[in-house]
């Protein structure tokens, strides 16, 4: 069977960089396997497959070259931005059927928007045998000018670790080793790691994140919306941000770099985060067949 799949980059920076998703339209006739090989031939760190939903505007199913997921957000943002572009989704509130339950999306002009859940925080403390693996899988254990606050995993619908630091300089300078990334991620059942700081390259945003998630098969992505709004959670209600519209950078530190900001809207109650969304703009790159 042949596969037409589109890559969309999504959480564009202007016209320039994004994170790159396989896209596959049309996926009712799919199986899992057929579906994980698709995403394992097309090789980027996500594929999304859209298939008929009873339940919602459309099911999406995310597929790494490893394994099935719940939720990926710049594939999601990519997807509905293609549907939109390809004339098959309106305007206004959408929705999508996952795996683990319905989540809203709404599409503004060139902008798509996902839901995620308020946060859940679990912080790791210092001095632990848990902190101490942490730093180690960083080589973080002994830069500890670099470190400006414990690590804490942070849930919106996908775990991750969010760790903040100093600067772009500390951020940028990371080395992580992988295994030990992934034993922990494995652990602590996280999709990966979301090392940031204060630190952007533009003004008018909130902080400069990279992410690495080598449990999916993925060393360093360049846009994570599930990851962006477990941050703009963090940063809203632990980091000293008062503005409910934040911005986070990805991407620019990466190798080649590729530019990616993601917008997050939070919905807030008395100095607590109830609920977000997070979104960008995307286009479409490319379009390829693959055999299955």
């Amino acid at each position: 069977m042949r596969v037409e799949v589109h890559t969309v980059n999504a959480f564009v920076d202007g016209d320039a960089g994004g994170n790159p998703a396989g896209v596959v339209v049309d996926a009712d006739g799919l199986s899992a396997a057929q579906k994980l090989a698709v995403a394992q031939q097309v090789g980027l760190s996500e594929t999304a497959f859209v298939s008929k939903s009873h339940s919602a505007t459309l099911k999406l199913e995310f597929f790494t070259p490893t394994r099935q997921i719940a939720h990926c957000g710049h594939a999601t943002i990519a997807t509905f931005s293609l549907l939109r572009q390809l004339g098959r989704v309106a305007q206004g509130v959408l929705s999508k059927e996952t795996m683990d339950g319905n989540r809203q999306i709404i599409v503004e002009g060139d902008m798509a928007f996902m839901e995620q859940k308020a946060p859940r925080y679990q912080p790791i403390a210092l001095g632990t045998d848990l902190h101490r693996r942490v730093m180690v899988s960083l080589d973080l254990l002994t830069d500890t000018a670099a470190v400006v606050s414990e690590p804490v995993v942070v849930n919106t619908g996908n775990s991750f670790l969010l760790l903040a630091l100093s600067d772009e300089a500390a951020v940028a300078r990371l080395a992580p080793d992988m295994k030990q990334v992934e034993a922990l991620s494995e652990e602590l059942d996280l999709i990966g790691y979301y090392v940031f700081s204060r630190t952007t390259q533009q003004t008018g945003r909130h902080a400069g994140a990279r992410m690495f998630a080598p449990r999916y098969g993925i060393p360093e992505e360049s846009g994570t919306g599930m990851a962006a709004g477990p941050l703009a959670c963090w940063l809203y209600e632990h980091g000293g941000v008062s503005d409910s519209n934040i911005f986070i950078e990805q991407g620019r530190l990466m190798r080649p770099a590729s530019p990616c900001v993601i917008k997050v809207v939070l919905e807030c109650v008395q100095g607590r985060v109830t609920g977000l969304m997070a979104g960008g703009r995307a286009r479409v790159h490319s379009t390829r067949w693959v055999q299955v």
